[in-house]
């Protein structure tokens, strides 16, 4: 192990999923399989989206967004290990390192912000149908996208600034398979306590917080709504159409609840496994959720494929 003693560091050595020589091609074809499948399943969502006219309604805009940040995430820490895999090299350079952790904890935090977006027009079209036209215009629906990318952008700033400051690490190996916050500061030996409690703070109040929320509030208010419909079928009919949105939320906030607001006790073999589920498995699910959970979805890929 590098021991790096109130310095500076050049780079880091990214550990990996798992040290076991034996695994190493096992994992580097499931990892590279699952990267593009989720390519493949959020690129036809997306296409889908921008040339099917039936899609043009803001919840396929808003998850046309999500189609974006979910190649993103992926993206932005696959591609890094895939190329371990390949090159066998697992250094990471200290300014690469600090971006990949800004640019993935960026688009977590818009997805966050985009699913409720998403959960405010499915409360407007449940709940005020009749203004939903006037509510959820173009115009409404690209603000309320671009305030989500523009808030998810700026409130990184403070972590990556604090991050940048830090002066003392014991080690330059990261137990992890990407450059994830919690991980580097647990190798800092400088104080980190300024950065733990933003972390905390922002991260339970505007990151997560307020989004999981405003998300509550939404469904609540949805729920109310569909009890009031007096048919069985109608009540059914309307919560189908929130069910996807419904099911991704519960996938992404179950999984971050459990990465991040645990007992720091925990080991960071355990925040990998979770930091695993999140980066690959939840991006290559949202398409298969939308895809096998709506109907205009299914029909409009059916009328592609028969062109």
């Amino acid at each position: 192990m590098d021991k790096i003693n109130k310095t500076l560091i050049n780079y880091f050595i990214i550990k990996g999923i798992t040290d076991v020589p034996g695994l190493q091609a096992f994992i580097f074809l499931l990892v590279l399989l699952i990267y593009l499948l989720t390519l493949a399943g959020n690129m036809t969502i997306f296409l889908l989206i921008c040339l099917d006219r039936q899609l043009h309604n803001p919840m396929y805009f808003f998850l046309g967004n999500l189609a974006i940040l979910d190649i993103s995430c992926s993206t932005i820490t696959l591609h890094k290990l895939l190329a371990m895999f390949v090159t066998r090299n697992n250094k990471i350079y200290f300014p690469f390192c600090i971006a990949q952790m800004y640019f993935f904890s960026s688009f977590t935090s818009i997805e966050l912000l985009i699913l409720t977006a998403m959960s405010y027009d499915r409360y407007v079209a449940i709940c005020s149908p009749l203004y939903y036209s006037s509510v959820m215009n173009p115009q409404a629906c690209i603000s309320l996208a671009l305030a989500c990318w523009l808030i998810g952008f700026i409130e990184l700033v403070p972590y990556t600034v604090l991050l940048l400051k830090l002066s003392c690490y014991r080690s330059n190996i990261i137990n992890h398979f990407f450059c994830d916050i919690m991980p580097i500061i647990k190798l800092s030996c400088s104080d980190t306590s300024a950065l733990e409690l933003l972390i905390f703070t922002e991260g339970v109040f505007l990151m997560s917080g307020t989004p999981f929320l405003l998300t509550l509030i939404s469904y609540m208010f949805i729920i109310t709504s569909i009890m009031g419909i007096q048919s069985s079928l109608g009540r059914r009919k309307t919560f189908y159409t929130c069910s996807s949105h419904l099911t991704v939320v519960v996938l992404l906030y179950g999984t971050l609840f459990f990465q991040y607001l645990r007992p720091t006790t925990d080991t960071l073999d355990s925040n990998k496994m979770f930091s695993l589920f999140n980066t690959i498995a939840v991006p290559v699910l949202n398409p298969i959720i939308y895809s096998l959970k709506n109907k205009a979805v299914k029909s409009a890929l059916k009328r592609r494929i028969l062109l």
